[in-house]
């Protein structure tokens, strides 16, 4: 039904930034969440930031205060700012959306309903 293409994935110098970018086509449905989860190789995939329908959002510790989660008001693009980029942050994204509002679920991190392919990010040191 829902399809999410990601872009804007790429190789980065630490401390720079790169902004992702989600597509949201096909079935139109209600969407009251969307996010971006993130999996770097032997490590347990991770919700990096989400956005609900009431404008609330979550972050992850590990990227509070660099990264930047928004989208337009009808769900069809959501983006990602990420800012003094360091090597840990370094996986492949993956953008999410869900027809619950993430804070009305029992676990606000997902997983979500539906997900996009991935785009990798590489932060050299």
């Amino acid at each position: 039904q829902v399809q999410l293409v990601e872009s804007g994935g790429g190789l980065v110098q630490a401390g720079g930034s790169l902004t992702l970018s989600c597509a949201r086509s096909g079935s139109i449905v209600s969407i009251n969440t969307m996010g971006w989860y993130r999996q770097a190789p032997g490590e347990q995939r991770e919700l990096v930031a989400a956005i609900v329908s009431g404008g609330s959002t979550y972050y992850a510790d590990s990227v509070k205060g660099r990264f930047t989660i928004s989208r337009d008001n009808a769900w069809n693009m959501l983006y990602l700012q990420m800012n003094g980029l360091k090597s840990e942050d370094t996986a492949v994204y993956y953008c999410a959306a869900d027809r619950q509002n993430a804070f009305s679920m029992k676990d606000p991190r997902g997983p979500y309903e539906y997900w996009g392919q991935g785009t990798q990010v590489t932060v050299s040191s």
